[in-house]
């Protein structure tokens, strides 16, 4: 069972709904998790990710497609973003926002 404060209940109920009427696309999924923390602090763009694999197990996009299409949903819908997800090599994440 999934940690209601490792995904957040409120994007687990927002892609459950949203799967429900019809597929639902990455984009998707980025702009709902996205918008699911509009009121946080800032957007952790490697708990993001975990997110979206954990409730997309079958997703085909990249970690870096993942951080484009969630920094792009940030930015268009004004969420401070921490760039936190690490490097395609493992090494330390990159600290930047």
């Amino acid at each position: 069972m999934l940690a209601e404060s490792s995904i957040g209940l409120d994007f687990r109920e927002a892609f459950l709904m949203t799967n429900t009427f019809h597929t639902i696309t990455v984009e998707g999924a980025a702009e709902a998790y996205v918008l699911s923390r509009g009121k946080a602090r800032f957007l952790s763009i490697a708990q993001a990710i975990r997110a979206i694999r954990t409730l997309m197990p079958a997703c085909k996009a990249t970690d870096h497609e993942l951080e484009e299409m969630l920094a792009a949903a940030c930015i268009a819908h004004m969420v401070p973003v921490a760039f936190d997800a690490a490097e395609p090599d493992g090494s330390a994440p990159r600290l930047h926002s």
